[in-house]
C-alpha cells in the first residue's frame, strides 16, 4: 500500500511547519512623524523547540522590533509569524493575554522592570501563578522548585533591594518561567551586569534550556553573547544577514572542539546579505556580476575582470 503522504507532498510543505518559531517575509512598518520607518523588510526566521539561541544587531536592525512582535506586544504590518502554533497576526486581544501569560515568558534588561520591589524573591514568582489560577499548594511547589534550579533558595524571602543585580536577574528568570512557558525571551538580560555577573545569568539561562526545556531567545547588540549560545542570527536592515551555529566535536585524542561555521542567509525571496567587509574589499555597490559555476555562484564586481571565471577558462577547453 502506497504512503499517502508522497515526496511530492513532503517537498511541498508548509515553509517552518516543524518549527517552534516561524517568521515568513515579516514586515512591521512605524508611521512617524508621517513619515514611514520599515524596522522589519521581509524577515526570515526559524527556531526549532528545544534551541538557545541570540540574535544580534546594531541599533536600529530591527531585533527590538522581532522581540516584540514574537512576544505579543507589537503587531506585525504585513507576512506571517507563528510560534508554538499561535498566529501572531491573528489573535484577538484575549488571545494575547492568555499567549503572554502561558506561552511565552520575558526578561527586561532593566532588573528593576521584571520584579515588584515589595514582594520576596519567592512572592514575585509565585504572582504569574496565581493570576493564572493555579492552586496555592502548587504555586508553592513550583516557586521552591524554580528558585532551587537557579540557585535562589536559600534568598526566596529576600526582597528585590536585598538582592544584587544578577541574582535581580536570576528571580527574574524564575519569574518568566512559572506558568511554564514553551519560549523564554531575554532582552539585553545582561546589559546592566558586569561580564562576570553575566555569566552567572547566563548559566541561569542555559539551566532553563536544558534543565526546565524552555527554548530561550536572547536578544543583544553584544556579539560576545553569541559565544554562550548554539546558534547566533544576526539582523541588518529589518532582515536576518548571517547565521554562527556551534557544534562540539571529539578529535583523534578525544578532546572536546568547538566549531563554529558562518553561513550568509538567503531569505525566501532569494536575497543574499553579503558582509560588509566583503563589499568594501572587492569595491562591490549598486549591482554585482553572478555567474553559475559548477558547484557555487560567483560574485564579481560590475566591471570587466583580468582573468576569466572558471566556467569560461572550462569553455575555452577543446
Amino acid at each position: 500500500m502506497t504512503d499517502p503522504t508522497t515526496t511530492t507532498d513532503r517537498s511541498h510543505r508548509e515553509y517552518g511547519a516543524d518549527a517552534l518559531i516561524m517568521c515568513d517575509s515579516l514586515v512591521r512598518i512605524y508611521q512617524v512623524d508621517q513619515i514611514e520607518v520599515q524596522a522589519l523588510q521581509g524577515l526570515d526566521l526559524l527556531v526549532e523547540a528545544g534551541e538557545m539561541i541570540a540574535i544580534v544587531g546594531a541599533s536600529g536592525s530591527g531585533k527590538s522590533t522581532l522581540l516584540n512582535v514574537l512576544s505579543g506586544l507589537d503587531v506585525p504590518t504585513a507576512g506571517r509569524a507563528r510560534v508554538a502554533g499561535w498566529d501572531l497576526l491573528r489573535m484577538s486581544h484575549a488571545d494575547r493575554l492568555a499567549y503572554r501569560r502561558s506561552v511565552v515568558g520575558f526578561i527586561w534588561q532593566q532588573t528593576a522592570r521584571n520584579l515588584l520591589p515589595y514582594l520576596s524573591a519567592a512572592e514575585n514568582v509565585a504572582l504569574p501563578m496565581a493570576f493564572s489560577g493555579v492552586r496555592a499548594s502548587k504555586r508553592a511547589a513550583r516557586t521552591t522548585e524554580l528558585l532551587e534550579a537557579l540557585g535562589m533558595g536559600d534568598k526566596a524571602a529576600r526582597r528585590p533591594g536585598e538582592l544584587s543585580g544578577g541574582e535581580q536577574q536570576r528571580v527574574a528568570i524564575a519569574v518568566a518561567l512559572a506558568n511554564s512557558p514553551q519560549v523564554l525571551f531575554a532582552d539585553e538580560p545582561t546589559g546592566e551586569l558586569d561580564s562576570a555577573t553575566g555569566d552567572d545569568v547566563f548559566a541561569a539561562l542555559r539551566s532553563a534550556n536544558t534543565d526546565l526545556g524552555a527554548t530561550v531567545v536572547i536578544v543583544t547588540h553584544d556579539d560576545e553573547v553569541s559565544t554562550q549560545v548554539g546558534r547566533t542570527v544576526a539582523i541588518r536592515d529589518g532582515r536576518t544577514s548571517s547565521e554562527v551555529v556551534r557544534r562540539t566535536e571529539i578529535d583523534e585524542q578525544g578532546q572536546h572542539r568547538l566549531i563554529a561555521e558562518e553561513y550568509a542567509m538567503l531569505d525566501r525571496a532569494g536575497r543574499l546579505q553579503l558582509p560588509a567587509e566583503y563589499r568594501s574589499s572587492l569595491g562591490l555597490r549598486d549591482r554585482v556580476r553572478l555567474e553559475l559555476e559548477n558547484d557555487h555562484v560567483g560574485v564579481w564586481p560590475d566591471a570587466p575582470r583580468s582573468t576569466p571565471s572558471p566556467a569560461e577558462q572550462d569553455g575555452d577547453q577543446p
